[in-house]
């Protein structure tokens, strides 16, 4: 069986899981690595691989896992989609999904190819346990409470702040899906944090939550990858009341990011032109191997 050729774009902290997930892969081979600098300053683990600064410079390439920071990535999908290169992404802005997919979807069909966005955990797999317990309860309330843990997509917002040498963002539980950000900063000369939280404040991804900005001698002291989250959904079941639901995890937040992006690139090989969030993909074509023998072992 020929294998699935799959490129990584970004190698931070998602790109180097990713690349963990998909060597473990039966199915997938790595097609290469696309980095802002190239070879330049290649690290040590990639010396077997082939690294470039252009997608447009690799070779019968499948998908693209776009390990980029939300913001870029919708950038980096049209760039894949045009040149007929299927892609994955984490966008975890989960307030502007619906228009990234409307976006995405053009451009895919246009490329004859597929998008699957906001591939990670939250959203992403989470996604379709919240489908799922809504399905069993139709009427009710469901509640994500992320953490206590290390918000990747927070950081990367907090660090590009202006007086912001580096910074760590936690989010805490309050409970009932409410939380609160701690973001840990060391400040450039001359900044305060009250001057890096009201930029923080301004911001989508801080604006909605309570936000405390504690200044820090050393983030990477304070730094620990560990998240997770408990969804909880107390509903009806026809008109039976009071069903209650729970799904717990803890993790290592970019490995289980790099897992579920490697996934989804085996699911955009099965999908029809266009732009799809995992909801939307019966969950058996994310996983490897024959669908009837996978149906006889999981049903």
């Amino acid at each position: 069986m020929k294998k699935i050729r799959v490129a990584i774009v970004g190698y931070g902290n998602i790109g180097h899981y990713a690349l963990d997930a998909l060597l473990a892969s039966p199915d997938m081979e790595l097609a290469g690595i696309v980095r802002r600098n190239g070879a330049a300053d290649k690290p040590a683990e990639l010396a077997n691989y082939e690294v470039v600064k252009s997608i447009k410079e690799l070779k019968d390439v499948d998908v693209a896992i776009l390990a980029t920071p939300t913001r870029s990535v919708e950038e980096h999908a049209k760039e894949c989609l045009a040149l007929g290169i299927n892609t994955v992404d984490s966008f975890d802005i989960h307030t502007q999904i619906v228009e990234l997919r409307r976006s995405l979807g053009a451009a895919a069909k246009a490329g004859n190819a597929v998008s699957i966005i906001s591939a990670g955990w939250d959203p992403g797999s989470d996604s379709i346990v919240r489908t799922l317990m809504q399905s069993l309860a139709p009427k009710g309330l469901t509640w994500t409470n992320f953490g206590p843990g290390m918000s990747m997509g927070h950081s990367v917002v907090a660090r590009s702040k202006k007086g912001v040498k580096n910074a760590l963002s936690m989010t805490m539980p309050q409970g009932a899906g409410i939380h609160s950000r701690l973001v840990y900063v060391e400040l450039e000369e001359g900044f305060t944090a009250q001057q890096v939280y009201d930029e923080l404040k301004a911001d989508d991804y801080f604006a909605h939550d309570e936000l405390h900005v504690i200044p820090v001698a050393s983030v990477d002291d304070c730094r620990d990858m560990g998240h997770g989250v408990l969804l909880e959904r107390k509903g009806v079941s026809g008109k039976t009341q009071n069903q209650l639901f729970e799904f717990k995890m803890k993790i290592n937040n970019p490995a289980l990011t790099g897992q579920v992006l490697v996934n989804a690139a085996r699911a955009a090989m099965k999908q029809k032109p266009g732009c799809y969030t995992m909801v939307e993909i019966p969950v058996i074509d994310f996983l490897p191997g024959d669908r009837e023998d996978l149906i006889r072992h999981l049903v």
